[in-house]
C-alpha cells in the first residue's frame, strides 16, 4: 500500500460460530462445529440437508428503535450485513448515527462503504403466492400476472432483493456519505471491498470506512443451485457437525452458510488521534482473474488466485518467506481446495511447506459473499492475540495439498498473515495483514 497507512480498527462477524468477534474467535479456537440439519425449510429433497445456519437470529436487535419497521423489507442478506455493520462500529469505538444521532463523533462526508453480495433469492412463498394468482388453465398467465398477480406483492418487493441494498441499508443507518460501492463477485466479493475500501482511504478520499460482505445461501433455491453444481457433500446428512473438511483427505464437498463480516478500515493518523484501538494493519491487497472461470470438476489450476496473492504481497513490500498465517477459502471441494493449495504453493515456495493454514469454512459452512470479511476479521485478531486458532473438522492431511493445516490452537510470534480466496466465477483476490506497531 502507498499514500497513507491504513489500519483495522473494528470487527463485526455474523455466523452460525458466533455474533461479534471475540466470540467468534473463542469457539473457532474451541474448534466448535456449528453445521446443523437445515430447519428453516425443509431439507428432505435434497442430497444435502445440513448447513450452517444462523438461528433464532433477526436485525431488528441491531438498529434503531425508529428503523426497525424497515427490517420487514430486508432480506436475510441485508440483516446479515445490517447486523454486522452495528457490531464492527460498536467495536470501533466510533458514534454514528445509527448508535447516537447526537452524538455523533466521526465526520460523515469522510466515511465510505463498500460491501459485496452475492445472488439474493427471492422469498419463494411470497413470490409463489403472487405467481398462484396468475395461472390460467394450469398456465402461468403473463397478462393476469400484470393485472392481478403483481398487485399481491408489496410496492417495495423488489428492495428486498437487489445486491447493492446491503450498502444502503447500512449507509442510511450510520448516516455515512463518503465514496459507496456494492461488488458483486462471488466468494472473492468481501476481499475485493475491502480492498477498495482500503485503497479509498490510503489516496486520501476518505478517512474511514466500513467493508466486507454478506450472504445467505440458507435457502432452497440457492441449495438447489449448489446441489446441480455439484458442489455440496451428500455423505454429511448422518453427522452434520463434520460434514465439511476443507483441505482434509475425506472431504468430498462444500456445506452451505449463512453469515458474513464487514471490518472499519481507518487512516492512522485518523484512529491515532481518536486513541482507537488497532487490531492490524493493512499492508497489501491484489487480485487476479481466471477469463474461464474454476472448472472445479476438471482438475482446476489455482494461476489467478496465485496472481492475486503474489500481487497482495508485493503490495505489501515483502518476501512471501514473511508469511507467518495463511487463511484460506478452502471450500471442502477437493478439486477446489487442490487448486487454492497449488495457488499457495505456487506464491510461497518452501514456507508453503511450513507455514500454519487455518481454513474456517468447516466451523459454519461457505459463506460465499460473507466470506471476506470473516477471514480478515479472524486473521486480524489472530495478530492482535499472537494466537494462530486451529481448522475446525480437519482431521487427515491429504498428501495432494501438502499444507500445514493447523490443528491445535497456538501462541506464535506473527508478523504477517494472508488472507486468500477464489470465486467459481474466476475471481480471485488476497490481501496481507500486518502485526500493528505505531
Amino acid at each position: 500500500m502507498n499514500d497513507r497507512r491504513v489500519v483495522i480498527t473494528g470487527l463485526g462477524v455474523v455466523t452460525a460460530g458466533g455474533l461479534g468477534i471475540e466470540e467468534l474467535f473463542a469457539n473457532i479456537c474451541a474448534k466448535a462445529q456449528n453445521v446443523k440439519r437445515i430447519d428453516l425449510f425443509d431439507p428432505s429433497g435434497f442430497g444435502c440437508q445440513v448447513a450452517g445456519q444462523l438461528d433464532d437470529f433477526s436485525a431488528r436487535k441491531f438498529v434503531p428503535r425508529s428503523y426497525r419497521k424497515a427490517v420487514k423489507v430486508m432480506a436475510r442478506d441485508i440483516e446479515i450485513a445490517v447486523a454486522a455493520a452495528d457490531l464492527a462500529v460498536r467495536d470501533a469505538g466510533i458514534t454514528t448515527k445509527g448508535i447516537d444521532e447526537n452524538a455523533v463523533d466521526i465526520d460523515p462526508a469522510r466515511f465510505g462503504c463498500n460491501i459485496g453480495a452475492g445472488l439474493i433469492c427471492a422469498d419463494l412463498n411470497e413470490l409463489g403466492a403472487a405467481v398462484n394468482t396468475s395461472v390460467t388453465d394450469g398456465k402461468f398467465d403473463f397478462k393476469k400476472w400484470g393485472n392481478e398477480g403483481i398487485s399481491n406483492l408489496t410496492p417495495l418487493w423488489l428492495l428486498k432483493y437487489l445486491p447493492n441494498m446491503l450498502a444502503c441499508h447500512v449507509t442510511i443507518i450510520h448516516g455515512t456519505k463518503g465514496p459507496s460501492n456494492t461488488i458483486t463477485c462471488g466468494e472473492a466479493s468481501g476481499h475485493l471491498a475491502a480492498g477498495e475500501a482500503a485503497r479509498t482511504i490510503a489516496r486520501g478520499a476518505a478517512d474511514i470506512a466500513i467493508a466486507g460482505g454478506g450472504e445467505s445461501k440458507v435457502n432452497p433455491m440457492n441449495l438447489l443451485r449448489q446441489t446441480l453444481l455439484e458442489r455440496v457433500t451428500t455423505t454429511g446428512n448422518e453427522n452434520p457437525a463434520q460434514a465439511c473438511k476443507p483441505f482434509d483427505a475425506d472431504a468430498d464437498g462444500t456445506v452451505i452458510g449463512e453469515g458474513g463480516g464487514l471490518v472499519i478500515l481507518e487512516d492512522q493518523s485518523h484512529a491515532a488521534d481518536r486513541g482507537a484501538r488497532v487490531y492490524a494493519e493493512f499492508a497489501g491487497f491484489g487480485a487476479g482473474n481466471n477469463p474461464d472461470g474454476m472448472n472445479y470438476l476438471e482438475e482446476p489450476k489455482g494461476d489467478g488466485e496465485a496472481r492475486a496473492i503474489s500481487a497482495a504481497i508485493a503490495d505489501a513490500g515483502i518476501s512471501p518467506e514473511q508469511i507467518d498465517l495463511v487463511i484460506p477459502h478452502g471450500t471442502g471441494v477437493p478439486a477446489e481446495d487442490a487448486a487454492e493449495a497449488d495457488a499457495i504453493r505456487q506464491t510461497l515456495g518452501q514456507r508453503a511447506d511450513t507455514v500454519p493454514v487455518v481454513p474456517l469454512t468447516g466451523g459454519f459452512g461457505n459463506l460465499f459473499a460473507g466470506a471476506g470479511a470473516v477471514q480478515l476479521s479472524v486473521a486480524a485478531m489472530a495478530l492482535h492475540k499472537q494466537t494462530i486458532p486451529p481448522a475446525v473438522n480437519f482431521e487427515k492431511p491429504a498428501e495432494a495439498y501438502r499444507l500445514n493445516v493447523q490443528m491445535e490452537q497456538t501462541d506464535a510470534k506473527l508478523q504477517y498473515a494472508l488472507c486468500c480466496t477464489h470465486a467459481t466465477g474466476g475471481q480471485n483476490a488476497a490481501i496481507v495483514l500486518k502485526r500493528y506497531v505505531k
